[in-house]
């Protein structure tokens, strides 16, 4: 296991040479900003029971519970700013290091800080759409206010945010546009996700079979930590920007 140091100057080496790279992130990378992660203690997970708030089936079965989870997420969500680990990755595609950002999250937190190609694998709580009629609503109109469920105007259908529920597939176009930019990237910095949901984990081992590499970023180990060619124990927030720092 590297400590910060060298698994910075080990980083900072392969990242020279890559042609190109790209970053896989999870909800790890926003916990600084003050959104709390899923599956570590103390996370969502261990508060609710994510088939009661958050699958596809409770939000048919029982809406008003889902649309109060999401109110309550959505108030977290608008009080979060981006961190120093956003921002270092917005940073690295400024300077040509990577090519884009494939993310797990759904915060909108990589776009707010300055990163331009970002991929969000599980949609995002920018728009919304009625489940009957597929109406869409901005953001704007949605607000905690509302009778619950929030109801299409239309056609009195359930109107959910454009996000991908448990149960639910992955976009086709995000899904074909993240394993687009893997087969072409020889090298991935994964920070913030521990591996476990696929099919977003499945990119680095992706490109390492590929013959590219896997730089890992991690609090903890992940699933990536026995076969990454760099893993830097350590937050994102302190990370990526000395690894920014080294760059320069």
């Amino acid at each position: 296991m590297d400590k910060l140091g060298p698994g910075i100057e080990q980083a900072t080496k392969l990242i020279k040479k890559a042609r190109c790279a790209v970053a896989l992130t999870g909800a790890g990378i926003s916990v600084a900003s003050g959104i709390p992660d899923f599956r570590s203690p103390g996370g969502l997970w261990s508060k609710y029971d994510p088939e009661k708030v958050a699958s596809i089936r409770a939000l048919k079965a029982d809406p008003v519970t889902v649309w109060k989870f999401l109110l309550e997420t959505d108030a977290m969500l608008k009080k979060a700013e981006p961190n120093a680990g956003h921002k270092g990755l917005a940073e690295l595609e400024k300077c040509d290091h990577i090519q884009g950002v494939i993310t797990q999250n759904i915060d909108g937190l990589h776009q707010r800080a300055g990163s331009v190609n970002v991929i969000e694998f599980h949609g995002n709580c920018s728009e919304f759409y009625c489940m009957e009629c597929f109406s869409s609503y901005p953001a704007e109109q949605i607000h905690k206010d509302m009778e619950l469920p929030v109801r299409c105007p239309q056609c009195s259908g359930v109107i959910r945010p454009d996000l991908v529920f448990f149960g639910e597939q992955i976009p086709s176009e995000a899904y074909k546009a993240a394993f687009e930019l893997a087969d072409q990237s020889d090298l991935v910095i994964v920070t913030g996700t521990s591996g476990g949901v696929v099919p977003a984990s499945l990119i680095p081992p992706r490109i390492q079979e590929a013959g590219g590499l896997i730089i890992e970023i991690n609090k903890a180990p992940s699933a990536y930590s026995s076969f990454s060619d760099v893993f830097i124990q350590g937050a994102a927030e302190d990370v990526l920007p000395a690894i920014v720092q080294s760059l320069s």
